[in-house]
Formats: structure tokens, sequence, C-alpha cells
């Protein structure tokens, strides 16, 4: 720019009022590519949450009406709602395994009730067409047929009880071995009978702990009749007592039938049988094990199963905390 001396006003006034309009028109310009760059990417990005949001609620419409198959995909919209998609997902996968449960509990409990009502039902319509006699031992049949429907419901009062957290457990010190000799002579007679050796090795420091007789030494007789059922003559069960460092361990040792790897993950859960026909037919109900599963958790302790597989017998093992002393109660 060349510098007069002696400018000329007209010629300044005219150079100030172009400046003056060019700096306008490009704030203008400016400020309305901005307000249609911030509309343009406001639409963008509604479009894709609606998009989002649209899943989700089909996707929730479609659980609300029992299909639980639909997937949200993760989207590209930040991490929160992928987040959301991944939480959706899994309350869905998980609300899936929950009414596959259902419909097997409500399937087995149908067919457990069914065989003993069909009996009941039977003998008493034969007794009313006058084809069957009341005798004693038909009374005695149809007292058991009830009692296996009255433990039967017992049983499923007592997993859903613990399974709610609401199992009753009235503690108090126990000698381990005081309750693995109870448990071997209350099973003696039955594992005679079935040509099963029945043997208890016991703890040389005999360990304590603290929990419910009654419930534990349920849990002790239903491994024990689990055994019993899995095994056949001339094999052996042995009851067993030991220290794991603060743990004190009850295992059922058997040599019977032995379970499968895949099956393994499973024996605890309510109504599960590795061998549906073989185990209705010896008279397990398949709630004995979830019934030991949910007694040995409300007592703060586990319970696993192992095997080598079919043929090579099985080891359940019990876990419970060692009470060193009688603050623990």
């Amino acid at each position: 720019m060349v510098e007069t001396s002696d400018p000329d006003p007209e010629v300044v006034a005219h150079a100030e009022e172009a400046f003056g309009h060019a700096w306008q028109l490009s704030l203008a310009l400016a400020l309305l590519a901005a307000c249609l760059a911030s509309v343009l990417v406001s639409v963008i990005l509604a479009r894709r949450i609606t998009s989002t949001v649209d899943t989700l609620r089909s996707a929730a419409l479609r659980v609300a009406g029992g299909d639980y198959r639909g997937e949200v995909p993760a989207g590209k919209m930040g991490v929160e709602l992928r987040e959301l998609a991944s939480a959706f997902n899994s309350m869905a996968a998980e609300l899936a395994t929950t009414e596959q449960t259902r419909k097997r509990l409500l399937s087995d409990l149908a067919h457990e009730m069914r065989t003993p009502l069909a009996t009941v039902d039977g003998y008493l319509e034969g007794m009313l067409d006058g084809v069957t006699e009341a005798e004693p031992e038909t009374i005695v049949m149809l007292r058991e047929q009830t009692e296996r429907l009255r433990r039967l419901a017992d049983d499923v009062s007592l997993v859903s009880a613990a399974e709610e957290h609401r199992l009753s457990v009235k503690n108090e010190p126990l000698s381990v071995n005081e309750l693995v000799r109870a448990a071997e002579a209350q099973a003696r007679a039955s594992f005679l009978s079935e040509g099963v050796r029945l043997s208890a090795e016991v703890s040389a420091d005999d360990p304590v702990i603290y929990g419910d007789r009654d419930r534990l030494s349920q849990v002790l007789t239903n491994l024990l009749d689990n055994a019993l059922r899995n095994t056949q003559s001339n094999d052996a069960v042995t009851l067993r007592t030991l220290r794991a460092g603060e743990a004190v361990v009850l295992q059922v040792e058997d040599s019977g039938h032995g379970v499968a790897a895949e099956h393994l993950p499973h024996l605890f859960e309510r109504f599960y049988r590795v061998d549906s026909a073989r185990n209705r037919t010896h008279g397990g109900s398949g709630i004995g094990l979830a019934i030991v599963r949910s007694i040995v958790q409300a007592h703060g302790g586990r319970a696993t199963a192992t095997s080598e597989g079919f043929g090579h017998g099985a080891t359940f093992t019990i876990e419970l905390p060692y009470a060193a002393d009688e603050d623990q109660q």
C-alpha cells in the first residue's frame, strides 16, 4: 500500500465502507456455513441415535414377547451405547437360559409327579370298580407313592428356599468324624443288600465345623444314595474326611459307572440326569445333588464332582470352612 501525506478523504471513506461491507459479508457467510454444518451433523447424529434406539426398542419388544434370540449389534455410537447393547444382549441371553431351565424344570416336575399319581389313581379306580381289593400290601404301596410325592414337594421347597437365601441353618460345633460315622452306619444296610462295599476313612485330628447337623447329614445321605444308584454289586464306595488348609473336606468316592466330562458341570442342577431312564428306574428324583449344593453353599462351602469318565467311578467332594475356635459361631 502506498501512503500519501495528504490522503483524499473521499477515497478513505470509500475504502472504509468497502472494508466494512466485506467484513460483514464474510462473517455472514461464515455463520451460515457453521449453521448448515451444525444442522447437517445434528441430522446425521439424530438418525444414527434413532436407528440404534429403534434397534434396542425392537429387541426389547421381542424379549417382552418371549423371543430371546435377537441380538443388538454393538454399532459405532460411542462407548455408552456399545455398553448398553452389550448389557442388553447379556440380559437376553440370561433370560433365555432361565426360560429353558424353567421349561425343563416344569417338564421334569410333571414327569416326577405323573408316575406316582397314575399309580394311585389306577388302584383307586380299580377299588371303585371292585377289581382291586384294599389289601394291606396295596395300602402300603399307595402310602409309598404318596410319601414319594411328599418327599418331592419337600425337596423342591428346600432347593427353592436355598436359592432364595431363605434356608434356615442352626449352627453348632460338629465333629466331622461323627457325622461321617453316623452316615455310614445309617446307609450300611442298603449297601449290604445291593452287594456294594461301603467304608469310612476319618481324619486323625477329628476336625470341627460349625453347621446344621440335620442339614449336613442330609448332604451325606444324598451323596451316598447317589453313589448307591450308580454302582453295582462288588463295587466299592468310600466316605472320607480330611483337612485341606482352612477347609474340611468330605468325599464320597465310588468305583461305579462314572460320569462323562460333558455332564460334570451340570450334575448339581435340579432334575439333571446323566441317564434319565436308568436313574428314574432306580428311584432318583434328579434333585438330590441340587439339595447337596444348596445346603453346602448355605454353610459357606462348595460342592464339586470329578470323574475319569464312564467305567472309572466318580468322586464327590464337599469343602466346608474349618472352625478354628468357638468365636466363629
